[in-house]
């Protein structure tokens, strides 16, 4: 069964940094092309980043370019996501995926002073 668990969220103030963190479980994970999502308040999805199976390749919505880094572990099947510099806007759930029907439940970050 596949499981995708994201930690790492938090309260942060404007301009600090937080790292997400999506532990997987119950597929190959090392195959997989990976996404972060965000739902931001009263809005819908918001696609943030994606990366290679391999890790060789890594893209960005612009909302986030420059700030945030996606990377993953193949060895431990876990994703991250280093985000620096936060914003208020950049206030969300925060989500991993492994492609349609396969997300986690997400973790909540709150940028505030």
């Amino acid at each position: 069964q596949v499981h995708l668990v994201e930690s790492g969220g938090g309260l942060v103030q404007p301009g600090g940094s937080l790292r997400l963190s999506c532990q997987t479980s119950g597929f190959t994970f090392s195959t997989f092309w990976m996404d972060w999502y965000r739902q931001l308040p009263g809005k819908g999805d918001e696609w943030i980043a994606r990366i290679s199976s391999g890790a060789s390749m890594a893209s960005y919505a612009d909302s986030v370019k420059g700030r945030f880094t996606i990377s993953r572990d193949n060895t431990n099947n876990i994703l991250y996501l280093q985000m620096n510099n936060l914003q208020p806007e950049d206030t969300a759930v925060y989500y991993c995926s492994c492609g349609e029907d396969c997300r986690g439940q997400g973790t909540q970050v709150t940028v505030s002073s």
